[in-house]
C-alpha cells in the first residue's frame, strides 16, 4: 500500500538554521522539497566531489590480487604513522601517502600517468614519421648548416622527383612503390616542402619510449597498490553526499530578510508519512519550531512511501533497480506484480534443471547472510527459481532433454496437458500441447488485466466504476473471440459463443459512456465521442495486450530451441573420448549463454507485461516519485 503522506512546513530562526536542520536530520522522517539551492559552499563540496569521483575512476580498473588483498591492513588500521617501521611492504608506502593526503595523491599520479601516455603517443607518432629514413642524428645536419653546409630532406613522389631538372645536386637515400626519399645539397626544390628532421634521431626516441613504458609501469604499479586503498574513498564520498545534501537543505531553505538579524526567520516544506506526524509536532515543541501541517495539494509533488507485507515487499529489488514508482495518488500492485513476474520468469526459463540451478544459488546466498541477515533480492531469487522449478517439472522440461532419456518418475509427475512426454507421443499430441500453452496465454492475460481493472473498481467510489466493469467485460467477450479465431484448429474447436459477443457490445457501450465520469453521464459520454478515434482503437488494444501475452509462450519456445541445438551439437563429442572434454565445454557454455539470455527476456518480456499492459489496465502511469526523507546515511 501507499503510506498517507502530509505536507509539512516548518519556521526557525534563521540564526538556528544549521541547528534545525541537524534536529530535522536526526529525526530522519521529512522529505524535502526539491529546490534550486546555489551556494559557495555547495558549489565547493560538488567540486570537491568531482574530484574524488575522478580519483575513483582512476583506481577503479585495478583488480587487487588476492594475495595483495589479503595482505593489506585493517580498515582500521589504514591510516598508519609514517614512522611505523613495522607496516608490512609495500603497504608502508601507500600508508604513508594516505597520511598526507590519498585522493589528492591519487589525482596527481593519474595526472602523470596521461602526462606519460601523451608523450608515448607522441613519440610513436614521431617515430612512424622518421622510420623509413633510417637512423641519423637531426643534429648533425642542423651543425652542417651552421657550417654553411646546408641539406634538405624531401619526400617526393616518383612523378615529381623523375620532373627535377639534372642540375640538382641530390643523393637518393632510398625509394618505395610511390616515394622517394632524397638529400638536395645548397638550396631548396622550388615549390616543395623538405621535411623536417625533428629533434632526435630514431634510437634516441626507441630510448625514450623504453624510459617512458619503464615509467608507466612503475606508476601503474603503484596505483594498484593505491588501489587496495579506494574504500577510503567511497568511506568519503558518503561523507561528502551527507555534507551535500545538508548544504542542499540548508541553502535550498526560504529566508525572510529587512527584519533584525535576531528576529530573521527562515523555513522549508517537505512532506511525512502521517503516522510520523507525532514525532514532527515533539520536535518542533522542543525546538521552537512553527509548524504547519497540512494534506497535499493537488500540484505537489508528493513523494511514494510503500508499505507492504514482508512477501510483497520481495518485488522492491526488482522496482527499485527499474528506478520505477507508482505515483502517489496511483495504485500500489507489488503484491500483483510479485506473484505474475514470478509466473512469467517461470514460463521464460521453463526448464527444472534452469531452475534447480537457480534454487541452488539462492540457498547458497541465503545459507551465507543469515547471520547478518537475508538480502530481499535472495529471497525473491528462491521464489523465481522455484516457479521456473515447478514449471519445469509440469512440462517435463529438463535440460531440453528427449523425454525417453529422462527417468520414468520425471515423466510421471508431469502435466500430460502441457508435458513434453505427452507431445511426444505423436504429431497430433504435440499439436495439442502447443494449443494448451496458447490457451494458458491467453487465461493468464485475462487474469491478470482483469484484476487491474477489479482493483480499480475497488478503489472507486462513483459511477466511473462502470467504465472498468465495461473493460473486464470487453476482456472475457475479446477472450473468447481470440480462442476461436487464434486457437480453434483441426486440434480443438472452439466455437464463436455469441452470448460473448453481446457481452463484449454491453462492455464497450459501458466504457462509452463512464470512462470519463465526473458526476455527469452527459457530459462523459461527450467526451468519449470527443475522443472517438482514442475510443475505437482501444478495442484494438485490448486485443493486443491479450495477445501480447503469447509471447511467454514464444520466448520460452526459443530458450528450448537454443537448449536443444547446444545438446544436438555437444551429444556426438560426449560419446568420444577424445572430443569429450570439447563436448563438456559446449554444453557448458551454450547452457550458460542460455541462462543468460533469458534473464535479459525476463528483464524485456516479463517486466514489460507488468509495468506496460497490466499497469495500463490499472492505470498506472508510475510517475511517482520515491520517499527519501533528510536523515542520516544509516537511517535511510
Amino acid at each position: 500500500m501507499i503510506v498517507p503522506m502530509k505536507k509539512v512546513s516548518l519556521v526557525v530562526l534563521d540564526k538556528t538554521r544549521e541547528a534545525s536542520l541537524k534536529k530535522l536530520r536526526e529525526l530522519g522522517v521529512v522529505h524535502l522539497e526539491k529546490k534550486g539551492a546555489v551556494s559557495d559552499s555547495l558549489s565547493k563540496l560538488l567540486d570537491k566531489k568531482t574530484r574524488l569521483e575522478t580519483a575513483q575512476g582512476i583506481l577503479m580498473p585495478y583488480k587487487v590480487s588476492g594475495k595483495l588483498a589479503k595482505a593489506a591492513p585493517p580498515e582500521t588500521n589504514r591510516r598508519r604513522r609514517a614512522t611505523d617501521h613495522a607496516a608490512p611492504e609495500p603497504y608502508s608506502t601507500v600508508d604513508a601517502e594516505v597520511e598526507v593526503d590519498f585522493q589528492t595523491r591519487v589525482l596527481e599520479m593519474g595526472e602523470e600517468r596521461k602526462t606519460l601516455q601523451e608523450q608515448l603517443i607522441s613519440q610513436v607518432r614521431e617515430r612512424t614519421r622518421i622510420e623509413k629514413w633510417g637512423n641519423f642524428k637531426p643534429k648533425d645536419i642542423r651543425d652542417l648548416a651552421a657550417r654553411g653546409l646546408p641539406l634538405f630532406l624531401y619526400e617526393l613522389p616518383i612523378a615529381i622527383y623523375e620532373t627535377l631538372p639534372g642540375d640538382v645536386q641530390r643523393i637518393v637515400l632510398g625509394k618505395d612503390k610511390t616515394t622517394v626519399y632524397l638529400v638536395v645539397l645548397d638550396k631548396e626544390l622550388e615549390g616543395e616542402s623538405p621535411f623536417a628532421p625533428g629533434e632526435h634521431s630514431l634510437k634516441e626516441i626507441d630510448t625514450n619510449m623504453a624510459e617512458i613504458r619503464d615509467r608507466l609501469a612503475d606508476l601503474e604499479g603503484r596505483l594498484e597498490l593505491m588501489a587496495i586503498r579506494r574504500s577510503l574513498l567511497e568511506t568519503e564520498k558518503k561523507t561528502l553526499n551527507e555534507l551535500i545534501e545538508f548544504e542542499r537543505a540548508r541553502a535550498g531553505m526560504d529566508v525572510l530578510e529587512d527584519v533584525p538579524a535576531d528576529y530573521a526567520v527562515s523555513w522549508l516544506t517537505g512532506f511525512a508519512p502521517r503516522d510520523d506526524l507525532g514525532l514532527i509536532k515533539r520536535a518542533a515543541a522542543e525546538n521552537g519550531w512553527a509548524l504547519l501541517a497540512e494534506d497535499p495539494g493537488p500540484e505537489d509533488e508528493v513523494p511514494t512511501k510503500l508499505k507492504n507485507n514482508k512477501l510483497a515487499s520481495l518485488i522492491y529489488p526488482l522496482t527499485d533497480f527499474l528506478e520505477v514508482v507508482p505515483g502517489y495518488n496511483e495504485i500500489d500492485i507489488s503484491g500483483w506484480f510479485l506473484l505474475f513476474f514470478c509466473i512469467f520468469f517461470g514460463m521464460i526459463f521453463g526448464d527444472a534443471a534452469y531452475g534447480a540451478i537457480v534454487l541452488i544459488a539462492a540457498i547458497i546466498g541465503i545459507f551465507k547472510t543469515l547471520k547478518k541477515g537475508v538480502p530481499a533480492g535472495l529471497k525473491m531469487l528462491f521464489l523465481l527459481g522455484l516457479s521456473n522449478f515447478v514449471w519445469g517439472v509440469l512440462t517435463c522440461t529438463w535440460f531440453a532433454l528427449d523425454t525417453a532419456m529422462l527417468p520414468q518418475f520425471l515423466r510421471d509427475i508431469s502435466l500430460p496437458l502441457i508435458s513434453n512426454v505427452t507431445a511426444a507421443q505423436s504429431e497430433y499430441d504435440s499439436g495439442i500441447v502447443q494449443q494448451n500453452l496458447m490457451i494458458f496465454c491467453f487465461s493468464l492475460a485475462l487474469i491478470h488485466l482483469s484484476i487491474g481493472h477489479i482493483m480499480v473498481i475497488l478503489r472507486s467510489r462513483t459511477l466511473k466504476l462502470l467504465g472498468d466493469v465495461g473493460s473486464v467485460a470487453m476482456l472475457v467477450g475479446m477472450y473468447f473471440i481470440i480462442l476461436s479465431l487464434i486457437a480453434s484448429n483441426e486440434y480443438r474447436q472452439i466455437p464463436m459463443i455469441m452470448p460473448m459477443v453481446y457481452l463484449f457490445g454491453i462492455g464497450f457501450l459501458l466504457n462509452f459512456v463512464f470512462a470519463n465520469y465526473d458526476g455527469s453521464i452527459g457530459r462523459s459520454a461527450l467526451e468519449s465521442c470527443k475522443n472517438i478515434i482514442s475510443v475505437i482503437l482501444g478495442i484494438a488494444n485490448v486485443f493486443s495486450d491479450i495477445m501480447s501475452y503469447i509471447r511467454l509462450w514464444a520466448v520460452g519456445l526459443a530458450g528450448g530451441a537454443i537448449a536443444s541445438t547446444v545438446n544436438a551439437m555437444a551429444g556426438p563429442m560426449l560419446g568420444h573420448l577424445v572430443l569429450f572434454i570439447f563436448g563438456v565445454t559446449l554444453v557448458v557454455f551454450g547452457h550458460g549463454l542460455n541462462l543468460v539470455l533469458n534473464v535479459l527476456s525476463v528483464l524485456v518480456h516479463g517486466v514489460r507485461l507488468n509495468t506496460l499492459e497490466f499497469s495500463g489496465h490499472v492505470g498506472l502511469t508510475w510517475s511517482g516519485t520515491a520517499y527519501k526523507p533528510f536523515a542520516e546515511t544509516g537511517r535511510k
